[in-house]
């Protein structure tokens, strides 16, 4: 499978960084460090992959070194989308032994958390991989780091959904709600969104669905439907839309909503609750 990893912003991921090692060193810096060793000691470092998973985040470990010191060399043996195994080296690192532990948990959390997100994204697509659908991630992401987590989505396999409210028109059951009707929500959306913004409608019954589809949307999402009303809610759509399942997606039944031939499933599980991937690091003074 060839993955279509974006690439993201030296700019955006220095910021984090930046904010990351300051949270870190506060007001003294490194204390521990400082008083246990010697500041002419050099270290060679090597990080590693503790547990089975996919790569995302060696930018993060780059920019914490370059910007702890430029004197730490780094040496990238994996690359993001990469699928690790228990002991698969991902980078050595070389220089000053304070500045090296100094920046080693700023750089170790970043990659952790995004590699766990990849993990996550890359066992669901496994499970539908014989069909169609695509995995999207949703909103549901950390404060701040939404970039960064769809991102690691892409090195797992799968696909982004919109990033924010304003890249998309997505209606939801509370604009329907007081919109007054799924029709009349897209047709003011139509009215109103420019000519290059999609839009998408969520429907819960094959109902409100036969009617969404009276106006045209560009996408439906087929809110908490089981396989065989994705079924019929696919057969009504007949291609004229992209349909997508959302609600309670699991990877024990992801596979079974995908073979009812929807085109993408999204599901927040893989932003909000992957678990942090395990990778170390372990340093070795010259």
């Amino acid at each position: 499978m060839t993955l279509n990893i974006p690439d993201l912003a030296r700019l955006m991921i220095d910021d984090a960084v930046k904010a990351a090692l300051l949270e870190d060193w506060g007001r003294a810096g490194d204390i521990t460090t400082q008083a246990t060793i010697p500041g002419d000691a050099r270290a060679r470092a090597a990080i590693a992959s503790r547990k089975e998973g996919r790569l995302a985040g060696t930018g993060f470990v780059e920019s914490a070194c370059r910007l702890t010191d430029p004197a730490i060399r780094v040496e990238l043996l994996a690359h993001d989308g990469d699928v690790l195994q228990p002991g698969t080296a991902v980078a050595r690192l070389s220089g000053p032994a304070r500045s090296i532990l100094a920046c080693e948990r700023a750089g170790l959390n970043y990659l952790g958390h995004l590699s766990g997100i990849a993990t996550a994204t890359s066992l669901f697509v496994a499970r539908v991989a014989h069909t169609k659908a695509s995995i999207v991630c949703t909103r549901k992401t950390t404060p701040g780091l939404r970039a960064f987590e769809k991102y690691a989505v892409r090195c797992g396999g799968g696909a982004n959904h919109r990033f924010g409210l304003d890249d998309a028109v997505l209606i939801k059951d509370n604009h329907i709600a007081v919109a007054g009707g799924v029709v009349r929500a897209i047709e003011r959306a139509k009215a109103h969104a420019g000519h290059m913004v999609k839009i998408e409608v969520e429907v819960d019954t094959l109902e409100q669905l036969r009617e969404a589809m009276s106006a045209a949307p560009d996408a439906v999402l087929l809110d908490n439907m089981g396989p065989e009303s994705l079924r019929s809610a696919v057969d009504i759509v007949a291609g004229r839309a992209l349909t997508e399942a959302s609600g309670g997606i699991e990877l024990g039944t992801v596979a079974a909503i995908a073979e009812a031939g929807v085109d993408l499933i999204s599901t927040g599980w893989i932003t909000h609750s992957a678990p942090v991937l395990d990778l170390g690091l372990d340093i070795e003074i010259d």
